[in-house]
């Protein structure tokens, strides 16, 4: 059974009459993988009688989510982030769990395609009864993340996953993004000490709750050690976290599974941290809130660049604009008066 829906499947989605409420309601609280998959299809839609649907299946999961464990993993291409997640998917499914994983492919700027390559890259994870991939295209959304990725992860706790990772593209403030909807963010870095740490930036590694050392195997394993020291250092002269949880910093091996358990346990540490300061229903909150108000940025960017006066004038303040004739400020300010401007 796929672990989520294929381009042609997507097409077909979009030709045939669209399930009921009540269907996919209900194949999503069985934890059917293929309703889950058109579910969060309909939830990047920018279809409005699809988004009318999405957000009465969310409305109707909403009583049922929120009981997993949301895990946001990043770090820079290369660092190995999907045989990491495979490798811990897997790790965790052995103990009794079930995953879900939402990786962000990167959209292209030039042809607007995605690779959404995430689940050959995780065959052996995608070939688990326990687990769902689901590659989404990041689109325009600010640092890469899909727009509706707080949604596919109340639709998957709905289906019964109670542990769900969000991958980032690891370019640039899609870490902000992801960091704003999970629980415990742990930051997957490479071996290497000194120079390399002058290269991260220090935003991330104050939202880091763990960090990992990957690749940290054969003859790289004294560099991750030595890494693992610098790192513990930088740690040093972060703020105290809010849950009082101290973060770790470990080394691990996705490829050989060395250190995967270690990861794992020190996630379960965080998290028994988190409930037991309250921090993590405090934290849930204020996300929640952050994305209400997020939501209303959007949907009111849709209201305004669809007004008719606006897409009428927009076109020529941008050319006043890049010619230096006008303001940006200036060209914004009419056209909100446009905007605001009442009929007849």
């Amino acid at each position: 059974m796929p672990n989520e829906l294929n381009p042609r499947l997507r097409d077909r989605l979009r030709r045939r009459p669209l399930p009921s409420r009540e269907e996919l309601v209900r194949g999503i609280l069985k934890g059917d993988r293929v309703v889950l998959g058109q579910a969060i299809t309909l939830v990047e839609s920018s279809r409005p009688d699809h988004q009318q649907l999405a957000l009465e299946v969310v409305e109707a999961c909403l009583p049922h989510a929120g009981k997993a464990r949301r895990l946001g993993i990043t770090g820079v291409p290369g660092v190995g982030k999907s045989t990491f997640i495979e490798a811990l998917g897997q790790h965790v499914i052995d103990r009794g769990h079930r995953v879900a994983v939402l990786a962000i492919d990167p959209t292209s700027k030039v042809s607007g395609g995605s690779i959404l390559g995430d689940k050959t890259r995780m065959e052996k994870l995608a070939a688990r009864p326990e687990a769902f991939i689901r590659p989404s295209p990041a689109g325009e959304q600010l640092g890469g993340v899909a727009a509706r990725t707080r949604e596919a992860i109340i639709l998957c706790e709905a289906a019964g996953y109670d542990l769900v990772l969000v991958e980032t593209v690891g370019v640039g403030q899609s870490e902000t993004a992801v960091h704003s909807m999970v629980d415990c963010f742990l930051l997957l870095l490479l071996p290497g000490g000194g120079d390399e740490l002058q290269g991260i930036k220090r935003g991330i590694v104050e939202m880091a709750d763990l960090i990992a050392v990957n690749k940290a195997d054969g003859e790289r394993l004294p560099l991750a050690r030595e890494a693992q020291r610098a790192y513990r250092n930088a740690l040093r002269l972060m703020p105290p976290h809010p849950a009082g949880w101290q973060p770790r910093v470990l080394r691990c091996s996705a490829l050989t599974g060395e250190g995967i358990a270690e990861v794992w346990e020190a996630v379960e540490a965080f998290f028994a941290q988190a409930q037991a300061s309250g921090y993590l229903q405090e934290n849930r909150a204020r996300q929640a809130r952050y994305w209400l108000h997020e939501s209303i940025d959007q949907r009111l960017r849709q209201l305004f660049l669809g007004h008719p006066r606006v897409q009428a004038l927009l076109p020529r303040f941008e050319r006043e604009v890049e010619a230096g004739r006008m303001s940006a400020l200036r060209a914004a300010t009419l056209l909100m008066e446009a905007f605001a401007e009442k009929e007849g």
